[in-house]
């Protein structure tokens, strides 16, 4: 829109790839299938439908049990272009301000533990041993 100034005026709008292939696997997922229908007859139900047409519960977006959509989620949160392969706690406290499934933890857990650039850059927190000392035979 060319405004009578001679500026002009321009809207963005981005959309999350994640978050239209979860909202469209929710809706295959029996169990929050009935939660939604649950969402929609009551209004004290503490999940809701957001903007999005994404079910959420407190704010979070509940994702299906869909494996496959689970390690596309936490491949981008671990190692993609803008993560910096963080440990499983720290990738567990961000992925939970945003997504709820059942066994997040678990599953963060084991993906971090099989990351072979994580295992390879894993600080050892031992003092180093130092000389051998012998041991005094009574």
């Amino acid at each position: 829109m060319i405004c009578d100034n001679g500026s002009i005026l321009a809207e963005l709008n981005a959309k999350s790839v994640f978050l239209q292939q979860i909202c469209e696997a929710q809706k295959c997922d029996s169990e929050l299938k009935a939660k939604r229908v649950q969402c929609e007859s009551t209004n004290d139900s503490e999940y809701q439908i957001g903007s999005n047409d994404c079910l959420m519960l407190r704010d979070k977006i509940c994702v299906p049990k869909n494996s496959e959509l689970i390690q596309k989620i936490l491949h981008e949160a671990h190692s993609g272009c803008l993560s910096v392969h963080s440990g499983s706690t720290k990738m567990y406290n961000d992925l939970k301000k945003l997504y709820r499934w059942s066994g997040m933890k678990r599953d963060i857990s084991k993906f971090v533990s099989k990351c072979l650039i994580c295992q390879q850059v894993k600080v050892e927190h031992q003092v180093p041993s130092g000389l051998l000392q012998p041991v005094m035979i009574p």
